[in-house]
């Protein structure tokens, strides 16, 4: 398979082939996905491995190389007119998307939006009196003011002691609906940091469960290692990480003939608690607007 794009550890990614990655995992979902359902998509048609999921950005370790550059692509398409996006971070090919069906399409793309880059930097740093001006973060719109309060949320549990995290997934299950849950970290019970039980209608499970402050990428093997301590104790896990879980993770996470085990991330475990108000609360500002044509007709 001729790879359009590889990731490491430094250096930048092919844009172009990734632009056009993109829009071929868009028109194979039939023109629209949410973001995690096109990087998904991205990864598996482009055979990204999981060492390349599990390179992070220098200054971010809670972001993934990877997931950064396709985020970049998006916005270059989305300048060039080839997707749209929605509020809710749904991103869809255009008619001129569409269209695209070679690199050297994408190239161009990434060749126009780039000199207009630079054309607004060079504009800003005459208006800033030489001062440097940085390139704007991409465009995933439905996340704006979202990444600053999940990064520094995750930072906060990045810092706290294992027991603790412990107790906070403790608070958390029994927030949604958990019973009889019990924290057994400090056991050294196979990777089972804890257990509880949830029912569903006239049906209970017990589910054992695994929490784990995590800079970078979780991989299959850690996956497989939580299942192999699960055998024989219950029909169904959770792992919970600050962290993010390869497309490898996932799928064996959910493979066939095996324990199920659910997951959740960073980024899902910041939405829980929120929705759960457990350490963020969410401020509503009022804001004020004067009509003066309004007092001109009185």
């Amino acid at each position: 398979m001729n790879r359009r794009f590889v990731i490491d550890a430094q250096s930048l990614p092919d844009l172009p082939g990734m632009m056009l990655v993109t829009v071929e995992a868009l028109k194979a979902l039939g023109g629209s996905a949410t973001i995690h359902e096109l990087e998904e998509q991205v990864i598996e048609m482009e055979g990204v491995t999981e060492a390349e999921q599990a390179f992070t950005m220098p200054r971010d370790e809670n972001r993934t190389r990877v997931n950064y550059y396709l985020a970049w692509a998006r916005t270059y398409l989305k300048r060039g007119g080839a997707l749209e996006n929605s509020a809710r971070g749904v991103w869809a090919l255009t008619d001129t998307g569409s269209l695209i069906t070679g690199l050297e399409q994408t190239q161009a793309i990434h060749d126009r939006v780039s000199a207009e880059e630079r054309k607004r930097a060079k504009a800003k740093r005459l208006a800033a009196k030489g001062n440097d001006t940085d390139l704007v973060e991409p465009e995933d719109v439905g996340l704006k003011g979202e990444g600053d309060w999940k990064s520094s949320l995750l930072a906060v549990l990045g810092a706290m002691t294992p027991d603790a995290f412990e107790r906070l997934a403790q608070r958390l299950l029994r927030e949604a609906g958990f019973t009889k849950v019990e924290v057994r970290g400090k056991s050294g019970d196979g990777g089972i940091d804890g257990v509880g039980v949830l029912r569903v209608n006239l049906v209970s499970f017990q589910v054992y469960f695994q929490c784990k402050r995590w800079k970078g990428s979780v991989g299959s093997k850690e996956i497989r290692d939580f299942r192999g301590a699960l055998q024989g104790r219950a029909d169904k896990g959770l792992f919970i990480t600050t962290g993010h879980f390869t497309t490898h993770a996932s799928d064996e996470a959910t493979r066939d003939g095996a324990i199920a085990i659910d997951l959740i991330d960073g980024d899902r475990l910041c939405d829980l608690l929120k929705e759960n108000q457990l350490g963020v609360q969410t401020k509503m500002i009022e804001r004020v607007q004067v009509h003066e044509d309004w007092f001109e007709g009185v």
